[in-house]
């Protein structure tokens, strides 16, 4: 193993060196789409083909047309869904736009609740006058529920990429002499997960939304399993099925990396996630206020903690915002080095768990697996928190280290703050109370005075109200069609007791009974992330990511426990035979 190990090491740092080379290249690429804040494919061409304004006159042509207005609201208005959805709206009012150079947007508006409220919306082609879309209902004000083509990471969510990674993440680990193992079902169920983003990925909530969460549900009760069940653990497993050597992970590993980097130079976008992320680095390095003040096409981007802007910083500085939304070198830079400390993060851990077969294990299950591709070539920031989570496992047994990562996560992105109960009491069960109100101090005290430095821009910011309704506020009052909640509506009642549900397990998992070890930390973690995400209105395919660490260590590194050695018989010293030797003498 030892040759394995010398080489991914050296293959890691040389993709890490490669970054800056990696991320200047997409500078160069060819102008291609990328989503706005509400996931509309927007190309990065000077003239924005989605621009809207309103012709002079419906009754004639504006110049370079060939259709009047009014032509084309009368095409709009004959659409059969159309049809029966103003039915449902009497007195509905239309307006005609020209979108772009080469299309018509005809939007149709209602009252709802006292408010104007846009209830449908078609798209005609200039040049036949074909209807290309029609829309109602919460995909009309949603675009990025449309299921346009490479709007969340370009090809990386076609068919002929998603199949073969779910293979190559499956097949070293099948065990084809015991088909009927838990590993293997716990495999099925992640992947079943791919099903509702192919569903999602053709515009067809009606079906994305409630096979979410059948995986969910299952990964959910199966980290509780882990975490929190009674008796001994199961006796430990061999991690690869059959008879395959450690090394090849190696090589796959390797293989799998370097095509992520490829893939996101080469055919990725920025959604305004990322996008988010060079704004804020660039107002802190001019010094302006980090909350407020967002640009029109990303204008609830300040709804990430401090941490999330800061750590764009570096990147930004070597690839400084040109203040359009264009290739942003640096959010690709960002992104790239993310994904690289999960993966990096996930072999130290597994090699401090066991040995480096666990290491090469995590690392080629984050590799392989395709949500992680997903989040990669988006260039969001979901990875980061992802990598903050897994340094938190590698700092398990130091409280202060754990405080300090754990502050840094949860001012990334702000659910990673419910792990702060059970990461302060971890290691502490069994132990003496005082030494259990130390490690818990020196946990608190890292967290506060971590805090308190990352929060500096919101202190010299100074108008804490704003920070608040621009990021827990705005989110907490976020609604989106994803969820059931949102989806299908009329299920507030229900939704309150799984939010307090998560509140309080979230709590009550510091207390209760579990495995002492990392492996039941990681159960425990990935379960209350779990409960939070399941309450949440607005859910999204990215937030996967965060869980993922978690179970990879659960669910893969107790299958790579190694057993207690039984115990020695005792046997006399060197010190006791000479004693009794003495005594024998002296007896006789």
């Amino acid at each position: 193993m030892a040759p394995a190990r010398t080489w991914l090491v050296a293959a890691l740092l040389a993709l890490v060196l490669a970054v800056p080379a990696a991320a200047a290249a997409a500078t160069g690429s060819t102008p291609g789409s990328t989503t706005s804040a509400a996931g509309v494919p927007t190309l990065t061409t000077q003239a924005d083909p989605n621009a809207l304004t309103r012709p002079s006159s419906l009754d004639e042509r504006p110049p370079g047309r060939l259709l009047t207005g009014a032509e084309v609201r009368e095409i709009a208005e004959a659409v059969p869904k159309i049809v029966a959805e103003r039915a449902r709206f009497p007195g509905s009012t239309v307006d005609v736009f020209l979108k772009g150079q080469t299309r018509w947007q005809v939007s149709f508006y209602a009252t709802v609740d006292g408010r104007r409220k846009e209830i449908a919306q078609v798209i005609v082609q200039d040049a036949t006058g074909e209807v290309t879309e029609a829309w109602t209902g919460p995909q009309v004000a949603w675009t990025m529920a449309r299921g346009y083509p490479g709007a969340f990471g370009r090809h990386a969510a076609a068919a002929y990429v998603w199949i073969p990674l779910l293979v190559l993440f499956v097949l070293p680990f099948v065990d084809w002499r015991r088909p009927l193992r838990m590993r293997h079902l716990d495999l099925l169920a992640l992947c079943s997960l791919s099903v509702s983003l192919a569903f999602f990925s053709h515009g067809n909530l009606a079906w994305s939304v409630p096979t979410t969460y059948p995986p969910l549900l299952y990964l959910l009760a199966r980290l509780l399993w882990i975490g929190y069940r009674r008796g001994a653990p199961a006796p430990a497993r061999h991690l690869l099925g059959g008879a395959r050597a450690p090394y090849w992970l190696a090589i796959g590993t390797i293989f799998l990396v370097g095509f992520r980097i490829g893939l996101n130079v080469t055919d990725s976008n920025v959604i305004d996630v990322g996008y988010a992320g060079v704004i804020g680095a660039d107002k802190i390095t001019d010094g302006e206020h980090l909350y407020g003040d967002f640009p029109r096409n990303n204008e609830h981007g300040d709804t990430y903690g401090p941490f999330n802007y800061l750590v764009y910083v570096p990147f930004e500085l070597i690839w400084p915002w040109s203040g359009a939304w264009d290739d942003l070198p640096a959010a690709h830079g960002a992104a790239v080095v993310f994904d690289l400390l999960c993966l990096v993060g996930l072999f130290l851990l597994g090699r401090r768990l066991r040995d480096t077969t666990l290491g090469l294990v995590l690392a080629y299950a984050w590799a392989a697996f395709p949500f992680t591709l997903f989040s990669l070539c988006t260039n969001s920031n979901d990875a980061l928190v992802a990598a903050l989570l897994i340094w938190t496992l590698l700092a398990a047994a130091h409280p202060a280290r754990r405080g300090v990562l754990a502050a840094l996560a949860g001012l990334t992105k702000f659910a990673p703050l419910s792990l702060a109960p059970l990461l302060a009491l971890h290691g502490t069960q069994g132990r003496p109370l005082r030494e259990r109100a130390a490690a818990v101090a020196r946990f608190a005290l890292a967290f506060a005075v971590t805090a308190a430095i990352v929060m500096l821009p919101v202190w010299l910011q100074g108008d804490l109200r704003l920070v608040w309704d621009r990021t827990l506020g705005f989110q907490l009052d976020r609604d989106a069609p994803f969820s059931v909640w949102g989806w299908y509506g009329g299920l507030d009642g229900l939704q309150v007791l799984v939010q307090a549900g998560a509140v309080v397990f979230a709590v009550a998992a510091a207390f209760l009974p579990r495995r002492r070890d990392v492996v039941g930390l990681a159960a425990g973690a990935g379960a209350i992330l779990l409960l939070l995400q399941l309450g949440t209105t607005y859910w999204f395919y990215l937030y996967v990511v965060w869980v993922l660490p978690f179970a990879f260590v659960a669910l893969l590194g107790r299958d790579g426990e190694t057993p207690p050695a039984p115990p020695r018989p005792a046997s006399p010293s060197a010190r006791d035979e000479e004693l009794l030797d003495r005594v024998g003498a002296q007896r006789l």
